[in-house]
């Protein structure tokens, strides 16, 4: 399956957008914890990129994401590794933790790992 023929491709964005943001801790310092924004009605944080995900399934079922934001199973593999990250960093700090606190997890290492792979089979 083409991205061409991807049902949500707003959404697939918006999940992309999300998974760079993981992927990317040079960003999380900048905008998640100095809360340095591009413009004045930026805003973005880890939260807000958990939340996105889950708004497009691919973290309870990324299987399910295929063919609507997700354009192979490959993808979905990919994002699959990510999200048992995320559940579990999620879990051991606690979800109503701050950024920091996330960022500060040994797990965090494996959360940027997983998001940066699943960018590059998202690129494919």
């Amino acid at each position: 399956m083409s991205e061409e023929q991807i049902r949500l491709p707003q959404m697939r964005e918006e999940v992309v957008s999300a998974v760079r943001a993981l992927a990317d801790p040079e960003y999380q310092k900048r905008v998640w914890i100095e809360r340095k924004y591009p413009n004045p009605d930026y805003f973005d944080d880890f939260t807000l990129n958990v939340n996105i995900l889950g708004d497009a399934t691919v973290l309870d079922n990324p299987y399910a994401a295929i063919g609507y934001t997700l354009a192979s199973e490959e993808e979905a593999q990919a994002m699959k590794g990510l999200s048992d990250r995320l559940l579990h960093i999620i879990e051991e700090v606690g979800s109503e933790s701050p950024d920091s606190a996330f960022l500060a997890s040994p797990l965090w290492d494996g959360i940027a790992e997983a998001a940066r792979n699943a960018l590059e089979v998202m690129a494919q």
